[in-house]
């Protein structure tokens, strides 16, 4: 369907894109701190760059609930872009030192340690 709307063809990697997604998943729940953070920044940048945009203070003031809300659903979906670039690396890693083979194998592997790593974490954080 794509090949018959565009006058290009271009081959996806599915493997590759599978073990890039699996390893940044891996990634956001190991390094969940960081990615609080990155979420936080980008918001803060948001939130700023959309203050500038505005001349008037009433005008900002009285949809600035709405906006700072839109502006955090933006930042945690654009959080994930560092991470799908690290996942990329180490899949790529992944791929170089193991072979091609093993590069979902040990994406899923990451998954499921950093997983339970994040729940021990939480659990360990709440007593």
């Amino acid at each position: 369907m794509l090949t018959e709307m565009l006058p290009f063809s271009f081959e996806l990697n599915t493997t590759a894109l599978a073990g890039a997604s699996l390893w940044s998943l891996a990634l956001y729940l190991g390094f969940s701190p960081v990615s609080q953070w990155v979420i936080q920044q980008l918001n803060r940048w948001f939130n700023f760059a959309e203050r500038s945009l505005y001349t008037n203070k009433t005008e900002f003031e009285k949809t600035r609930e709405a906006r700072e809300s839109q502006n955090a659903f933006y930042a945690s979906l654009f959080s994930i872009v560092p991470f799908l670039a690290l996942g990329a690396l180490c899949n790529w890693g992944v791929e170089l030192g193991l072979g091609r083979s093993w590069a979902i194998s040990m994406g899923i592997l990451a998954c499921v340690g950093c997983g339970v790593y994040e729940l021990g974490r939480r659990d360990g954080k709440s007593e």
